[in-house]
C-alpha cells in the first residue's frame, strides 16, 4: 500500500497511477444480498436459470450500483493519506458503467490521482479516478472520479 504523508507530496502524485487493488471475485450471492438490500430483482441480476439461455455468456451480471458500491473495498489497500483526522466521500463525478460483470468474475480497481485542491481551515479536496477491471477483458467495467475531503 502507497501511503502518502503530506498534501504536498500527495500533489506531485497528480497525473499519475496510486497503485492496482487486488481482484475480488463478484458472486451470485453478493448480487442476489445486493438485491435483497435495494430491492432490485431485475430478472438479469438474479434468475440464474433464464440468464443460462437469455443471457450473452449465459450468466447473469451485477447490478451497476453494486459495483460502484465495491469501490472503497477495492481500493482501500491501494493508498492511504496519513495526515488526516478524518476523511469523507463527498462524491464521484463522471461515472460510467461500461462493461457489465458478469457472476463468477473477478474485478480489481486501478487508482490514478486526478487532483488535489486546498479548502479552508486545512482540508483538502481529493480527486482519484477509479478504473474497475475485469480479469480477461481489456474493456473496464467501470470508470469514475471519485472525491474525498480531509480534515486535520
Amino acid at each position: 500500500m502507497r501511503v502518502v504523508e503530506t498534501p504536498d507530496a500527495l500533489k506531485a502524485l497528480i497525473g499519475q497511477e496510486l497503485g492496482v487493488g487486488e481482484w475480488l471475485e463478484v458472486t451470485q450471492e453478493m448480487i442476489d444480498r445486493f438485491a435483497e438490500v435495494t430491492g432490485d430483482h431485475q430478472w438479469i441480476h438474479v434468475d440464474v436459470e433464464r440468464a443460462k439461455t437469455q443471457m450473452p455468456g449465459g450468466k447473469t451480471i451485477a447490478h451497476g450500483y453494486l459495483l460502484l458500491s465495491l469501490l472503497p473495498k477495492l481500493g482501500g489497500g491501494v493508498y492511504k493519506v496519513s495526515w488526516p483526522s478524518r476523511t469523507l466521500n463527498y462524491g464521484s463525478d463522471k461515472v460510467r458503467i461500461i462493461n457489465p460483470v458478469q457472476a463468477g468474475a473477478k474485478v480489481r480497481l486501478r487508482q490514478a490521482l486526478v487532483g488535489v485542491e486546498d479548502g479552508a481551515n486545512g482540508t483538502h479536496r481529493i480527486v482519484v479516478r477509479q478504473t474497475m477491471e475485469i480479469e480477461g477483458q481489456t474493456k473496464p467495467a467501470l470508470i469514475a472520479d471519485t472525491i474525498r475531503m480531509t480534515f486535520p
